[in-house]
């Protein structure tokens, strides 16, 4: 949250990004972004305690499983065979990878998801606790879906 209370506007870009690239397994990889927050949740929450860890959150396996080519990079191809076509009224999978895409390569190093992943974390732990519940990412998947 910024000083303002409104969340900053560097993280509303990379929610299907970042979502689907956390806490997956090698197998999941090659399907789409679960629909809704609930079972994004359900998803990530690999141990089943109700709370989702940043350490859950880290997408080490999901990076490793998109990079299909294996140039440790994820391109705009890669995303969008995992997330699906672009719709009406979202943002590419190239947008999506511009927002957080720092040396202007066109694509995801693991060192640059990672900084977005730590910054997702960190704006959907509304309460700063540590952990992500359902009802935080419930309120992070309902803004970024206005914005995406």
């Amino acid at each position: 949250m910024t000083a303002s209370g409104s969340r900053p506007p560097f993280t509303r870009p990379l929610l299907a990004c970042a979502l689907l690239l956390v806490g997956c397994c090698a197998t999941c990889a090659a399907q789409t972004l679960p629909d809704t927050p609930d079972a994004r949740f359900k998803a990530l929450d690999t141990n089943h305690d109700g709370h989702v860890s940043k350490s859950e959150f880290e997408g080490r396996a999901a990076f490793a499983a998109m990079d299909t080519d294996h140039n440790n990079r994820i391109s705009a191809a890669e995303l969008e065979k995992a997330i699906g076509p672009q719709q009406d009224g979202t943002l590419s999978a190239a947008q999506r990878i511009g927002s957080a895409d720092n040396n202007g390569d066109q694509a995801l190093s693991g060192e640059e998801l990672r900084r977005a992943l730590e910054k997702r974390f960190h704006w959907l732990d509304t309460n700063q606790d540590g952990t992500v519940d359902l009802s935080e990412m419930r309120a992070g998947a309902g803004v970024a879906l206005i914005h995406q």
